[in-house]
Parts: structure tokens; C-alpha cells; sequence
């Protein structure tokens, strides 16, 4: 019997790639674990030729250490063979791992089959000698090394799975501890196999060639050695990759749910506002109409508070509106609702009425903890509240008209001294009430020409140079004053009068552009806002282009800003009309971002050229935590989409500087100019020319 000897540099080398490929299989089980499904298929395959690769490499590494008194060599379409195994081998390792859970019954089968698989791998590649007269196995030796492959493979797998989610540097400690034992394993395995191995004296070896078994075996290891390395370095890239992939995506869903939090709260208070009262009244209304039940709503006015607001300043104001939501919140049922609709007006959704009772106690309540209020700070007031209540189906099935009627109660109640509740009654209807007057006072206000238009400037944000400016309707109403837009546009929409409001913007703005055009004057793009009525009027487009072609005006003269409830209501149509006043050479900006629902995907479909951030997320600027974030995240996202960005409601130079640095590209608002009349705004014109 032939006796064979071991080279004890290649014997070692043989363990360095098992140690080696050992680590390899350690991390690739983390990346399955973490990978999302289509790539762990790709990591599954990759991972097993690499790893199948790395324990073929040590077996044939060993098989080139050994040597005989002939002449050896190996048949290779049989390496081939054994190569595909140890692959196998690997993959069904790898799978084991990568799932869920591991039962002790997956594992002892799995055991078993990758034990047979890498025993097949090391008796293939001894067959692939093709001696002759054949090899001659200790049987007990024989079982032992099957035996070991079996343990081995069930305690690598069991090593893998219970280490695959460890990332630290105690863990990757862990690993190459556990790794110098799963190779040790393999080798022990190999090298039982061959002490099992016995030659005949007379044996002659059939694949026998001439190349040296030393060099092929360091070229071998070599080639193993940085495969596995690009695998690992393959692996560490997409994982960090993936990681900040994941960071990310994760960041922008917390600024969308932000955004979108924001969109249906109040930013003062956090109850929900008008927009989410709106689809809340709407869920009431479809459970009473299924259930035939009843619900209320409670429109309550504070009284006073403009008193306080006014003597006392802004900030007491807010404390005390906190204050007020605060308490009716906690005065009030889980499953029912406060909402900030105005200023100084909440409005109440009691769901489940089961008598007139029942919102009698909860007004009664609310009423109690209000008149409790006995200032804010040391500033000593008192306030109270009037409400008017309207039941649905009682007083009506729509969200629209529920308001209308509880608010309509609630003046009654306001012009009957205030401080108490009433509910709504049909007689109530044939009052003059207020809105009709102000509609009716408007439509002739219209007619007679006695609207102006106001002119707020905006300018770039770096050099402070007057890039634009928003046309801003004013009213003087003869018989109170000054009226809000916020007050007389509702009211204008509500009455049909919001088209014949947008037409008038429209025919002055382009009316004063063509008359400082004609006196010499440099005029840079006045900015209109489209209401969402005007935005679905079918000849809005036809309207628009008569009126530029009247006052022979360039379409870049003009930017339509409009609201993001105003697009949202229906995006194909918006699309459209949109898309047609761009080919004008209109530009688009959509303004108050983050105030309605704000969709990423229709602000990538919309055709617009600019977005304006609210006022709402200036004010807090540098004094809300994460609100510089949000507007940072904003200006990033709008760049991105290849808008510009402008900020209104800029008051300090904070909020200004801080725009600056985050590359806002124009601003408008108060610190740098008022809205103002046309003849200051002219002045302004005139600057702007001669500079």
C-alpha cells in the first residue's frame, strides 16, 4: 500500500480558505435576512456559487497538499462535478438561513442533505484521480467523515442563522470566531476523508499530468481568496447602499406624514381643521343615514377674544385659543370632534345623539370650562362662548348646509347677548344674514369698478432683487370699511360670484401691466390667483387668451398661482388646463404647499413652473424644532423636480437668512415689503427700471 504525504504550507492554506469562506457564508446570511425579495434571489445564487466556490477551493487545495510516489492529477470534467456539488451544498445552505424561522426538523434535514451533498463534493473530487486499481475507504473512517460533515453543516447553519442579524464590531467578532470553527469543521471533515483513503502499492493514476500541485494550488486559493473578497466588498457596498436607501425613503415618508398632518391641522392648536371636519361630518352622515341615527354640530364663537387679541397682543391670543382647544378637547367624548375653522371659531361633531338632551349636557359642559378661564399669565380676563347647533337629518344631510345652519344659530345667539347655545330653526333662514348683505354689497362692488388691486412684492433671495410680485385683492366696503379677503372670497364662491371676481383680477392686472409697459417702465411677472371654481371653468383657457391678446400683453407677463385643494379635486382635468396655459408661455405656481393634501405624484405630473411655501411653515422657521427640516426637505424636493421655490410670509431676518441657506430662490412677505397700492408699487417700478 502506497503511503502519501501532506504539504504543510498548502494544508494551511487549505484552512485559510475554509476560515475564509466560512466568514463569507456568515455575512451573506445577514444580506439575504435584509435584502428585499428580488435581490435575495440574486444574493441567494451569488452567494452560493462564491461560498460553493471557497469549500471546493479548500477540498482541491487539500487534494494538490497531498502527494504519492506517482505521478497525480484530476479528471476535470469530474472537478466540474464536484465543484456543481459543493455549490449545491451552498445554496441549500444559504436558503435554510434565509427564511424565518429554523425548526430543529428543517435543520436535521437540512443537515443531512448538504452533509450528503459535500461528503458526494469530496468523494467525487477523489474519484476525479481515476486510479487504478480504485481507492480502497476505511469504513469506519469513511462513516466518521460523513459523520462530521453532517454535524458540520448542521452547526454551520445553526452558527449562520443565529448570527446573520449581527452587525456590530462585537459581532463581526463573533463571526470570525465562528468562522475559524466552521472551517476548522470543513477540514476536519476533508482530511478524515482522506485518512480514510487507502492506494495500492501497484495503483497508477489515470488523470496524471505534469503541472506543479504547488503553484496550481496558491493560484487556486489566490483566485478563491478574491472572489470571496469582491463578495464580502459586494456585499458591505450594498448593504450601506440599501441602508441609506432605506434611511431615505424613510425620512420622506415622515416629512409626507408630516405634511400630511399638517394639511388636516391646525398648525396653532393641532385639532383637526376645516378640511378634515369636512370628511369626518361626511363619515357621520353616510353611519346616520345607514344606522338611522343622529348627530350634531356645534358651531361655537368665543366671545371677546378679539378684545384680548387686540389689547393684550398675538401671543397671549394664541396661548388662550390653546388653552380653549385644550379644554374643550378634554371635555368632550373620543369618538367625537373639535376643529379649528377660523380665527376664533370651533366647530363640534357629536356623534351618536340619542336625545337634544344629550348635546344640551355637552354644550352646557363646554360653556363651563370656557367661562373658567380666568386669563393667560398674568394678564387677568374673562371670555365666554356662543353656539349654535344644527341636527343631521334634521336640519340637513350635507356638510355644506350643516354649517351653514349651526353658524346661522350661533349668530342668533351672538345677536341675543351672547354666552349660550341655541339650536337652529327654519325661521332663522328668513333673516338678512350677514353673508347675503356682504354678497350683495360685492356683486356691485364688481359692477362699479371699486375694487383695487394690491401689489406684494417678491424678490430673489440672495441679491434682494425685485423678481415678481402677487396681484392681492382689497375692498373697501362703504358701510364697514375694510374687509378680508378670507371673508368676502368664501362668500364670493358660495354665491356664484367667484368667476366674475377672478375675471375683474385678471382684466386690471393685465390692464396696469400694459399701462406701465406703455410709460416706459421695466415689469417683471405679476403673479394671479386662480381660484379652484375658475381652474374647472371650461373656456378659462379661451378668457385668459382674449384678454392678453386685448391688451396685446406677452403670456410671460402673467403666473397663475394656484391652491393644491384646487388641482386635487380633479388631476386630469387640472392637467389639462394647466398644460394648455403653459404652451401660452404662462407659468404655473403652486401655492400654499403643504397646507391641502400634498401628493408627490401630482406634483410631478402638474405642469408648473413654481412652489410656494406657506406662510404657516415660515413663522415657525426657527422656533418650531424639525419645522427648519420640513421647509429644507420641501426646497430639496421642489429642486429636485426641477421648480423654483418661493417663500412668503417672511418676517425676520432669521427666517430670511435661514432661507438663504437652504437655497430658497425668492421671497415675499412683510420684512422686505407690505402689500402695496399701485402707485407705491409703481415707485417701486420706477426703481427697478433705472437699476
Amino acid at each position: 500500500m502506497m503511503t502519501g504525504e501532506y504539504d504543510v504550507r498548502l494544508v494551511i492554506l487549505s484552512i485559510l480558505v475554509a476560515v475564509f469562506a466560512s466568514y463569507t457564508a456568515l455575512d451573506l446570511a445577514g444580506r439575504l435576512v435584509s435584502a428585499y425579495e428580488r435581490k435575495a434571489y440574486g444574493w441567494l445564487v451569488g452567494g452560493a456559487l462564491a461560498m460553493g466556490t471557497g469549500i471546493w477551493s479548500m477540498h482541491f487545495v487539500a487534494m494538490l497538499a497531498f502527494s504519492l510516489p506517482i505521478r497525480l492529477g484530476y479528471d476535470i470534467t469530474i472537478t466540474f462535478f464536484s465543484w456543481l456539488m459543493a455549490v449545491m451544498a451552498s445554496g441549500l445552505a444559504l436558503f435554510v438561513i434565509g427564511q424565518n424561522t429554523l425548526s430543529w426538523g428543517r435543520l436535521l434535514a437540512a443537515g443531512l442533505m448538504m452533509g450528503i451533498a459535500i461528503c458526494g463534493m469530496h468523494y467525487t473530487g477523489m474519484a476525479a484521480m481515476r486510479m487504478q486499481p480504485g481507492i480502497d475507504y476505511d469504513p469506519l473512517l469513511f462513516g466518521a467523515s460523513a459523520l462530521i460533515a453532517f454535524i458540520a453543516s448542521m452547526a454551520a447553519m445553526w452558527i449562520c442563522f443565529t448570527l446573520r442579524n449581527v452587525h456590530s464590531f462585537s459581532g463581526s467578532l463573533q463571526k470570525l470566531g465562528a468562522a475559524l470553527v466552521m472551517g476548522l469543521a470543513i477540514a476536519g471533515m476533508h482530511y478524515t476523508g482522506m485518512a480514510a483513503a487507502h492506494f495500492s502499492a501497484d495503483a497508477i493514476c489515470l488523470a496524471a499530468s505534469d503541472l506543479d500541485s504547488t503553484w496550481l494550488a496558491v493560484l487556486i486559493a489566490v483566485a478563491t481568496f478574491a472572489l470571496l473578497g469582491i463578495t464580502l466588498v459586494v456585499s458591505v457596498l450594498d448593504q450601506r447602499l440599501e441602508s441609506r436607501t432605506s434611511q431615505l425613503v424613510h425620512s420622506l415618508s415622515e416629512a409626507n406624514a408630516k405634511l400630511l398632518h399638517r394639511s388636516m391641522h391646525d398648525p396653532l392648536t393641532n385639532l383637526p381643521n376645516r378640511m378634515l371636519l369636512e370628511d369626518r361630518i361626511k363619515q357621520s352622515i353616510y353611519v346616520a343615514t345607514r344606522e338611522h341615527s343622529k348627530f350634531a354640530l356645534v358651531y361655537m364663537d368665543l366671545d371677546g377674544f378679539k378684545a384680548v387679541n387686540d389689547n393684550l397682543g398675538h401671543q397671549v391670543g394664541d396661548a388662550l385659543l390653546k388653552e380653549v382647544s385644550q379644554l374643550v378637547a378634554d371635555s368632550i367624548r373620543s369618538s367625537d370632534t373639535i376643529a379649528r375653522v377660523g380665527g376664533d371659531e370651533f366647530v363640534l361633531l357629536i356623534n351618536d345623539l340619542k336625545n337634544e338632551q344629550a348635546v344640551i349636557s355637552v354644550c352646557s359642559k363646554v360653556l363651563s370650562v370656557i367661562q373658567h378661564i380666568r386669563g393667560i399669565g398674568p394678564h387677568r380676563f374673562g371670555i365666554s362662548a356662543s353656539m349654535g347647533i344644527a341636527i343631521c337629518p334634521d336640519d340637513g344631510v350635507e356638510p355644506s348646509r350643516l354649517l351653514a345652519h349651526a353658524d346661522t344659530a350661533m349668530y342668533h345667539v351672538k345677536s341675543s347677548g351672547k354666552n349660550g347655545y341655541q339650536f337652529f330653526q327654519e325661521q332663522m333662514n328668513s333673516d338678512f344674514s350677514e353673508e347675503f348683505q356682504i354678497q350683495t354689497e360685492l356683486r356691485e362692488a364688481i359692477s362699479t369698478d371699486v375694487l383695487e388691486l394690491y401689489y406684494q412684492p417678491k424678490l430673489s433671495t440672495d441679491e434682494q432683487q425685485l423678481v415678481g410680485a402677487e396681484a392681492l385683492l382689497r375692498w373697501n366696503r362703504s358701510s364697514k370699511g375694510q374687509i378680508s379677503p378670507a371673508r368676502f372670497i368664501p362668500i364670493a364662491e358660495k354665491f356664484g360670484l367667484i368667476f366674475d371676481l377672478d375675471q375683474w383680477v385678471l382684466e386690471h392686472a393685465c390692464k396696469s401691466i400694459r399701462h406701465w409697459l406703455d410709460h416706459g417702465l421695466k415689469v417683471p411677472p405679476i403673479s394671479i390667483n386662480l381660484s379652484a371654481l375658475r381652474l374647472r371653468q371650461k373656456d378659462l383657457v379661451e378668457q385668459v387668451e382674449h384678454c392678453l391678446q386685448h391688451y396685446q400683453l406677452d403670456p410671460a407677463y402673467l403666473v397663475f398661482e394656484i391652491t393644491e385643494t384646487a388641482e386635487m379635486q380633479d388631476i386630469l382635468q387640472a392637467i389639462e388646463v394647466l398644460a394648455r396655459l403653459n404652451l401660452m408661455g404662462i407659468h404655473v405656481a403652486l401655492d400654499d404647499f403643504g397646507t391641502g393634501y400634498s401628493s408627490l405624484t401630482h406634483l410631478k405630473l402638474l405642469p408648473m413652473q413654481q412652489l410656494k411655501i406657506d406662510r404657516s411653515f415660515i413663522s415657525d422657521l426657527t422656533s418650531k424644532p424639525g419645522q427648519a427640516e420640513i421647509v429644507e426637505s420641501i426646497i430639496n424636493l421642489a429642486h429636485a423636480l426641477q421648480l423654483k421655490v418661493v417663500a412668503e410670509g417672511v418676517e425676520t431676518e432669521e427666517q430670511l437668512a435661514h432661507l438663504q441657506k437652504v437655497r430658497c430662490d425668492e421671497v415675499q412677505g412683510f420684512l422686505l415689503s407690505k402689500p402695496l397700492p399701485e402707485e407705491r408699487f409703481v415707485q417701486l417700478l420706477r426703481q427697478y427700471s433705472a437699476g
